[in-house]
């Protein structure tokens, strides 16, 4: 399937640029003509750039992963090292949370219009015997239609047994608007998998191997693991699609006034699978001694209905209504303990919300809420801001979100094969409480404030007397606390950059683990060599976390809990890179972890039982085809 969407990528996109290929040479439109929009309807353009934002952003993800932990392969999953409680969902979100780092959203998918055919190949090494390369192509048919096409693939064996991971991201985006502009509509269709063959994490004797950095097994291949023969996968499909039109518009010299009508409609399948060859006995008793395999499926269907009035004088005013109709569970029906744990959560939800915002010169207020009106799940949230732009290089931001929603669907119905991960429970909504201040400036650098309130916490933990992890909630009021600044000095052609974080949690800190600081650090050189047709950067950037007690990974969840016996981290991560811009091609060769060549690993985990990344040597670039 994926060398079929590839090959399909490639046949169209070619097909595209050839069709448009010119008869005479042009001059190429200005950059900033080539436009991204975001799902949200805010216009940025293309960068071609190199910065030291852009080298953070070099990776499996495509984004700064300042508050994540990788694991040792590329693919696998991420500990969190901070918390946002920012997403503002009125239902239960899918299992498997911990695979979700790479799922494209339909909040993530962007839009183009471009003037000439565009595109972008992303490519970097893997660790063994594989690669990734994230591919993008789109053009503008007409002024008024643009599609776009993409595949993001993955597969890299890994250093340890039975560590593969396999995904692939397919999507295809449009967009049309009427000459007027007074219709728009755009359309995405998401095909995406994660798989990863899971192995338990190291097993006793291999992890003080390891620990000892014994010189015999720096092959990570001859340490052993728990198991061989378990395997995960999420699958997802979704058809997505908007339009608005303008009932009424009056633009002139005095001023707007335009009232838009129009709706959102959106269908996702998505699915996880757990499978294992043999039941491993720390999970606790099975049904099956062999041949385990669970599924869980979600149909989840939305739609809405809006209207927006817009008018220079009193500012922008939307309303919307929708209906949503979920299918959440399994095709079996189980008796655990006289109790009948049922196979389905099935129902419908109807919301309504309304918004504002209203610009005055450089102050913006803005506000929105919606609540559940009707259905299975009760769910709320009302969220306010407001901000100040003094100029171009001054800007201030407070906001303060309240928010109330169901613990996610595997908290509330699980199915497996082992008997320990089977549940039907009764838990109370989570309700957050957030204040964020927010400060940006090109001078002084970028800070940010946030405090989080939350009542009636649910997360995954250990039991007195169990070994596996089953969904809690703590009657604890949890208390977070959260500090983030940046600032890059620069020194001639050297510069320093520096984010640091501090964090703490004021009450509930048996549930909610964090390490109390982390720093990042790049000191680095940069200019234009051979009369400017190069420009290139090198340095290092160091990393480090305070210990604390990391969350531990379970595979056949593939979700994180709640550990409180080993405190981890403390180690200081190193990279040293070289990185080069030729005309719109961005070069990368980056030696990461450096500081594993010299021993010293009793906390050097990415989760207990789960070693971070050893020392490699990674090349890679990110090229641009302007047409």
């Amino acid at each position: 399937m994926k060398k079929t969407l590839l090959l399909f990528f490639i046949c169209i996109a070619s097909a595209s640029v050839f069709s448009q290929t010119p008869s005479a040479k042009k001059e190429k439109p200005p950059i900033d003509y080539y436009k991204i929009i975001s799902a949200a309807r805010d216009t940025t353009f293309v960068d071609t750039t190199l910065s030291i934002q852009k080298k953070y952003r070099f990776n499996y993800l495509r984004r700064d992963n300042f508050e994540l932990l990788q694991f040792s392969n590329v693919g696998q999953t991420y500990n969190s090292l901070a918390y946002s409680f920012d997403r503002l969902n009125l239902k239960p979100l899918f299992v498997a949370q911990s695979h979700h780092f790479n799922y494209k959203e339909i909040e993530d998918v962007n839009y183009y219009n471009v003037p000439t055919p565009l595109t972008e190949l992303y490519f970097k090494t893997a660790y063994a015997q594989g690669q990734q390369l994230d591919a993008f192509f789109t053009v503008n048919t007409s002024p008024q239609f643009n599609f776009s096409i993409g595949y993001k693939g993955v597969r890299s064996l890994g250093k340890y047994q039975h560590i593969l991971t396999s995904t692939g991201n397919f999507l295809f985006t449009s967009n049309y608007h009427t000459k007027s502009k007074r219709y728009l509509v755009r359309a995405h269709v998401a095909a995406q998998d994660i798989y990863n063959q899971e192995n338990g994490g190291l097993t006793e004797n291999s992890l003080q191997l390891f620990i000892n950095d014994s010189p015999e097994f720096r092959d990570r291949g001859r340490l052993d693991v728990k198991f061989e023969d378990a395997e995960n996968k999420l699958e997802g499909l979704r058809f997505y699609g908007d339009h608005r039109y303008e009932l009424l518009s009056r633009r002139d010299s005095t001023g707007f006034s335009v009232l838009t009508i129009g709706n959102v409609l959106s269908y996702e399948d998505k699915f996880f699978r757990y499978n294992q060859s043999n039941a491993y006995k720390p999970f606790g008793p099975s049904y099956e001694a062999t041949n385990l395999a669970t599924k869980t499926k979600l149909e989840d269907f939305n739609v809405k209905a809006f209207a927006d009035f817009n008018n220079s004088l009193i500012g922008r005013i939307s309303a919307w209504a929708g209906y949503t109709d979920f299918n959440y569970g399994y095709n079996s029906v189980l008796i655990l303990d006289e109790q009948r744990i049922p196979n389905r959560l099935q129902g419908t939800i109807i919301e309504a919300g309304a918004g504002y915002e209203k610009q005055y010169r450089g102050f913006k207020l803005s506000g929105k809420g919606a609540i559940n009106v009707a259905g299975d799940f009760d769910g709320n949230y009302i969220q306010g801001a407001a901000s100040y732009d003094l100029n171009e290089e001054y800007n201030a931001e407070a906001s303060i979100t309240v928010h109330s929603v169901a613990p996610n669907f595997n908290f509330l119905l699980y199915q497996s094969d082992y008997q320990n991960y089977n549940w039907k429970t009764n838990l109370n909504n989570i309700k957050t409480q957030e204040l964020k201040f927010e400060i940006n400036t090109k001078r002084f650098g970028n800070a940010s404030v946030s405090y989080t309130g939350i009542d009636d916490y649910a997360y995954f933990g250990i039991k007195e007397n169990d070994s596996t992890p089953s969904p809690l909630q703590t009657s604890e009021r949890v208390d977070y606390l959260k500090i983030k600044a940046a600032k890059e000095f620069r020194f001639g052609d050297f510069a320093l950059e520096n984010t640091v974080m501090f964090q703490q949690v004021l009450s509930g800190e048996t549930v909610l683990n964090v390490p109390q600081l982390i720093t990042r650090n790049s000191l680095y050189y940069q200019n234009h060599w051979f009369k400017r047709a190069l420009f290139m950067q090198t340095g290092v950037t160091f990393k480090y976390f305070t210990q604390y007690n990391m969350n531990a990974y379970d595979p056949v969840l593939a979700e994180f809990y709640v550990q409180n016996d080993q405190e981890l981290g403390g180690f200081p991560l190193v990279d040293i890179f070289f990185n080069a811009k030729i005309r719109q091609t961005r070069i990368y060769f980056i030696y990461e972890n450096f500081t594993a060549l010299f021993g010293g690993k009793n906390e050097y985990f990415a989760a207990p039982g789960q070693p971070y990344r050893d020392n490699v040597l990674r090349f890679g670039l990110v090229w641009n085809f302007f047409l």
